[in-house]
């Protein structure tokens, strides 16, 4: 059995190799050459006429004089008298100028005057004689010391900076962050509530414009205010002002301290102590706000505590708050307890 004659004839048909296209290198020569005759070509501006000042001037060189000044226009009249055609389309004042024979002298190469202001200041502050003359002031209801040109002083800025510099030394609200008045700052920390400084800072801005924009107070002479306190007419215009002097006015001078048991058997004794100026200020504050808190408001509104203090404040410069019996009833405790003053100091029980 033949093995060859049961083979089949297979088809073999082999895939076409693709043709890979390479890109042609660009060249970085040119083929081709320039055109001389377009190099050097004449422009829309160039090869013009010259003027005729510059043809004046050149003949003038050539024949070794001085020609026109170039810097200098030319007389339309000098251009007219050589032009015959031009002088027929001239209007009729160039014309009659021109009939009539008038000279145009050429301008002179300098000035008999000067632009330069520095040099003629120099020249009046050296010299001591007045720039007017004598025999035009004496004709005059001025003398010549009214008249004479006072000599301004030349300041010199310092440069190497954008902005000018402050005048020394700094004003106290210079900063931003010390810009307000110490009492208006100090009574706005005090009447914040859960770090709102922005809630504080409107109601004290309630408060000044209430301040502001009230009637006169009217001052009680059996409560005296402090020493030198303005006008009442005085304190709408100045509402920092009128808040200062209710609060300096009702703070206390001095606090009472309580020592246990320094009277003996067990007794407390009571000590006055001086305080400072921010100390006293604290203790006006609290209490100015402990009695607007009593007070009733008049409406609703996110305004209504701030017009209470306003109103308490009122009340303290017409000497009808109650902090004015706080003080007192303070002031009459010390003054009883003076002589404890030295307590722990001369060798006392403590």
């Amino acid at each position: 059995m033949s093995l060859f004659a049961t083979s089949r004839a297979l088809a073999f048909r082999p895939r076409a190799i693709a043709s890979i296209q390479s890109p042609i290198a660009a060249s970085w020569r040119r083929n081709y050459a320039t055109d001389p005759k377009q190099s050097g070509g004449a422009g829309p501006n160039m090869h013009q006429q010259e003027h005729i000042s510059e043809e004046a001037a050149k003949m003038a060189k050539i024949q070794g004089g001085q020609g026109p000044d170039l810097e200098m226009g030319t007389p339309v009249q000098e251009l007219l008298e050589e032009d015959k055609e031009a002088q027929k389309n001239a209007p009729q004042v160039l014309k009659d100028s021109i009939k009539a024979g008038a000279q145009h002298p050429k301008p002179s190469q300098t000035r008999s005057f000067s632009t330069s202001a520095r040099s003629r200041q120099e020249e009046l502050s050296a010299s001591n004689e007045s720039p007017f003359d004598e025999a035009i002031v004496a004709n005059t209801n001025f003398g010549a010391s009214e008249l004479a040109v006072p000599a301004t002083p030349v300041t010199t800025t310092p440069t190497g900076h954008k902005f000018g510099l402050p005048t020394l030394p700094l004003p106290s609200n210079a900063h931003k962050d010390y810009r307000y008045d110490p009492v208006v700052r100090q009574f706005t920390n005090l009447m914040m509530q859960h770090g709102k400084l922005s809630v504080a800072q409107r109601n004290m801005s309630t408060i000044l414009t209430h301040l502001r924009t009230q009637s006169p107070p009217n001052y009680n002479p059996s409560r005296p205010l402090l020493p030198g306190a303005p006008p009442p007419s005085h304190l709408p215009l100045n509402p920092v002002l009128y808040l200062t002097l209710a609060v300096d006015s009702i703070a206390p001078l001095l606090r009472i301290r309580s020592q246990r048991g320094a009277a003996g058997g067990g007794v407390a004794l009571q000590i006055p102590v001086p305080l400072g100026l921010r100390q006293r200020r604290r203790t006006a504050f609290e209490w100015i706000l402990d009695a607007a808190s009593k007070r009733k408001s008049r409406g609703s509104g996110r305004d209504m505590f701030a017009l209470r203090v306003a109103e308490e404040i009122v009340a303290i410069i017409e000497g009808r708050s109650s902090a004015w019996e706080k003080r007192t009833g303070i002031h009459k405790i010390a003054t009883t307890a003076r002589s404890n003053l030295t307590f722990g100091k001369t060798g006392l029980r403590r």
